[in-house]
Order: structure tokens, then sequence, then C-alpha cells
């Protein structure tokens, strides 16, 4: 479409969550509780990474990294949405929503990669203990965090840049609560197929290398485990890399559902529920599963509480 005819939008306008009034106190309680659990969840534990100098291991500076990156994305959209649940005015300027959905997209991606680069640095860890220290050197871990963030921003500025330069010449009014590309996608009264292209191929190498990069690590580290002859030795491997296991099984499992589903079974009600879950949910969930399931934590956690008790 001739990009003359297209109508110069300065705002957005979200449908929401629900419009019903009945739901709308109930919901607004729940996401608070959920927001600030995760927003105490995720700062905590980066907190605890760094003035404890036993978590100072490559392990810990990744679940910091982890706690970093589910603190953007959500806190991109999740103060937004709980305003607009009881807001009269749900707009959001057009360049808002594309600094929104750059934010949002920029550390989800970013999730992706790093969770991958845990499950090699759990492979290195187990499979090869002697060496992981000159492997997982300092310098190494700050490199792979650069390209889990350089691939993170490089696909969500593609993204944002193709989005956000299409025709929206009918209604300004998103069916969600946060600017994503689907409902995006359909207000837009131009060609689509390139930006479906690039999302699914771009996108989907994302994930399928991540998802490989997990299972190949974890096929190694499952070869060396069962080498362990002490079935105590055995069990401690194990339940170290569980926590890390659920947390990419739950994410991944959450993003191959939001873009990867056939398109005839789409539904915009249906993505801000999955969304929700993603955006608020995970990242409350992260440090819990860390923090409950890690000797370490715990340990840590109790040894501050002690030093402030005094």
């Amino acid at each position: 479409m001739d990009r003359k005819n297209c109508s110069s939008l300065t705002e957005f306008i979200f449908m929401g969550i629900t419009n019903n009034p009945e739901m709308k106190v109930t919901l607004f309680t729940i996401f608070l509780l959920v927001y600030l659990i995760n927003l105490l969840g995720n700062l905590g534990m980066i907190f605890l990474i760094r003035v404890d100098p036993q978590l100072h291991t490559p392990m810990y500076f990744f679940l910091s990294h982890l706690s970093f990156c589910d603190l953007c994305y959500s806190t991109a959209i999740g103060p937004k949405m709980l305003v607009d649940i009881f807001g009269k005015n749900k707009s959001i300027p057009f360049f808002a929503c594309a600094l929104q959905f750059f934010i949002s997209c920029t550390f989800a991606d970013s999730e992706c990669v790093l969770l991958a680069v845990m499950a090699f640095d759990r492979y290195k860890a187990i499979s090869n203990p002697l060496h992981y220290t000159a492997d997982m050197s300092s310098k190494v871990c700050f490199l792979l965090m650069a390209g889990v963030y350089l691939v993170g921003t490089a696909d969500a500025l593609l993204h944002t840049t193709l989005a956000f330069r299409l025709c929206f010449c009918g209604s300004n009014e998103i069916n969600h609560f946060f600017c994503d590309l689907p409902p995006l996608f359909f207000l837009s009264c131009s060609n689509i197929q390139v930006n479906q292209l690039v999302l699914f191929s771009i996108f989907g190498l994302i994930e399928l290398s991540t998802i490989s990069g997990v299972l190949v690590s974890y096929g190694y580290i499952i070869s060396s485990v069962l080498q362990i002859h002490s079935a105590e030795g055995r069990l401690k491997a194990f339940s170290t890399c569980a926590s890390h296991l659920t947390a990419v099984a739950i994410f991944q499992g959450t993003m191959l559902f939001t873009y990867f589903r056939p398109s005839s079974s789409y539904s915009l009600d249906q993505d801000k529920m999955t969304s929700l879950f993603y955006t608020l949910v995970i990242p409350m969930l992260n440090p819990l599963i860390y923090s409950l399931r890690n000797k370490d934590v715990k340990v840590a956690v109790q040894k501050l509480k002690n030093k402030w008790c005094l």
C-alpha cells in the first residue's frame, strides 16, 4: 500500500483485559500482588547475588541476569496494564507503543538465549568440573552475556522497525493490554506477509537454536551424571539442573504457544490470557523456583537475615 494513503496515527488505545466492572477489583488485586512479588523476588535475587561472595560464580552471574531480564520486560508492561484496568483513557502514544514493544521483545528474546547459555554452563560444571573455572572465566561469562543482549536487541530492533512502518488506516484500538505483534497485525491495512515471514524465520531460528542448545547440553549432562558412582552425587547433580529445566519448560512452552500455534486457532482474547502468563506470572515464578530449590540461595538468605538481625 502507498504510504501516502496511510493515516498518521499519534496514539493507540488498549481495549484492556476486561470491561467487566465486577472483575476489575479482583483482577487489579491479583495482578498487583503478582507484580509486587515479581519486583521483590527479582530485585532480591539480584541484590543477594551481588552481596554474597559465595554466589559470585558463573551460575549465579547468569541467574542475576535472568532476574534482570524478567524485571525489565515485566516492568515495560505491568504498570501500564495495572493503571489501565481502572483508567478511562487507555491510550498510549505511537512512539511509546514502539518503545514498549522494543523493550519487552529485547528482554524476552534475551531470556530465550540466556536459558540456553545457562544450560551450557551447567554442562561445563557437571561434565568437566576440573576445568570449569578456567572454561567459564569472568571474560567468557561477560562475552556470553554480551552475545545474549546483542541477539535480543538486534531481533527486537528488526521486528520494531518492520511493525511500526506498517500502515494503520482504520481503527486505532488494540485488542490487548500491551503493544505486541499479533494485535498490531490485525489493525494494519498493509501486506504483513514480510512481517510474518520475519517473525517465523528469525524468532523461530532463535527458539530452535536455544531449545536445541538446551537439549544437547542436557543430553551430555545426563550422560555424565549416569557415570557418577555415588547415588548421592547423581541426586545432587540432577537437583542443580531441576530448577533450570523447570524455568526452560515454562518459558519456552508459553512462547511457542503464543507465537507459533496455527493461525486458524488464533484468538486475541486467548492471546491476552497467555501473554499475562509470560509477562507477569513467569517473571514472578523464576526467583521462587530458583530460591525454593536452591540450597546456596537459602544459605545466603539465612546469612543475610542473621547479619541484619544483629
